[in-house]
């Protein structure tokens, strides 16, 4: 167990939005107990609005694995960069070969991270790695590498963890000229709708969020914009047009900081299992989850959102494994599991947080 205080410490946390905002409470604490130790952060480039203003984290510093850093020379440019400001600590959260051998190259002398096959002999100080089994929240497992460092985490809640996201005022007058040019105003009840994720298997069918949303146009009076990168600009489409009210479609129009102001203008957003959800949840706007994959490592009790005016629909635990669906083979019976969840079910949901 690595001893004593360090000075310079790096977080290294290149993966997605939901990832980068989960890591967020355990830097906090991290900054709270070392306040005079420097930490600077590695995340990709579609994170760092993300944490660009985080008074928890001295320095962002970006992997930019199609610019800069690209190819052999962009990423030796990265490994010197990092070498030069003489780091004392990694912790290495996104443990994969690029970033496990990165931190050994930049001469980091402590590096914690998850034991794994992908460089993971390269790691001073290797943890186990229990998160497959989704027994807590990544939040929490988070927080958890800090035992190694021997900082005392006893009596702490994940049900407390405050997450942290960052607000630009640049990203703040897009947001409000886009709800200008968009009718819309800021005393309306704005919806929004998010119906991508990581992985189609957590994508509940877009018709579903169709009716959803004359659903919710009809029983709450309320403006919907639909969300979302640019790879979902075919589904958001095709909702868009089967809809039978006025919906504004910003899909693929936004940067992920454009999103996080955007979002700070909504009632509610109606989401898959994705990275928004944790953005809205951390700027306390209340959160409908859906959840269509249920099993350790994707559920519920793992992936929610960490905030009290959220909820979760979800299918029962290992539904799934229990009527046979192999998720890594195209299975004729996927699109009648990913229908499971119930348009009702999901009514219900923002039912009991519009009554709060």
């Amino acid at each position: 167990m690595p001893s004593g205080k360090f000075n310079k410490i790096l977080i290294v946390r290149t993966d997605r939005i939901g990832d980068v905002i989960l890591t967020t409470p355990a830097i906090k604490l991290l900054k709270d107990c070392w306040p005079d130790s420097s930490i600077s952060m590695l995340v990709s480039v579609q994170t760092k609005d993300l944490i660009i203003n985080n008074e928890s984290i001295d320095e962002v510093i970006v992997d930019d694995r199609k610019g800069i850093n690209k190819g052999s020379f962009g990423y030796f440019k990265l490994v010197s960069d990092l070498r030069k400001r003489k780091f004392d600590l990694a912790i290495v959260y996104h443990t994969k070969k690029r970033t496990n051998l990165t931190c050994f190259l930049a001469g980091i002398p402590v590096r914690l991270g998850y034991k794994n096959k992908k460089f993971g002999f390269l790691l001073t100080d290797p943890l186990e790695d229990e998160r497959f089994l989704g027994n807590k929240h990544e939040s929490q497992y988070c927080v958890d590498v800090l035992k190694t460092l021997d900082i005392d985490l006893s009596g702490l809640d994940s049900e407390k963890f405050e997450m942290q996201v960052s607000i630009s005022e640049s990203s703040e007058k897009w947001a409000d000229s886009f709800l200008d040019r968009n009718g819309l105003l800021a005393e309306d009840k704005i919806i929004a709708i998010h119906p991508g994720a990581s992985d189609s298997t957590k994508q509940w069918p877009y018709k579903k969020f169709a009716t959803l949303i004359d659903e919710l146009i009809e029983k709450y009076s309320c403006k919907i914009v639909v969300v979302g990168d640019e790879t979902l600009k075919d589904i958001s489409a095709k909702i868009v047009s089967l809809v039978s009210g006025d919906v504004v479609d910003a899909t693929g129009f936004t940067t992920v900081g454009q999103l996080v102001s955007l979002l700070n203008r909504c009632s509610l957003l109606v989401s898959n299992d994705s990275g928004p959800v944790h953005v809205a949840a951390a700027l306390g706007v209340p959160v409908v989850s859906i959840f269509t994959r249920n099993e350790p490592g994707i559920n519920p009790e793992c992936w929610r959102p960490l905030s009290a005016n959220s909820a979760v629909v979800s299918v029962p635990v290992n539904t799934a494994g229990r009527i046979g669906i192999n998720f890594q083979k195209a299975n004729e019976c996927d699109q009648k599991y990913l229908e499971i969840v119930k348009i009702p079910q999901v009514l219900e949901a923002v039912d009991s947080i519009f009554k709060l």
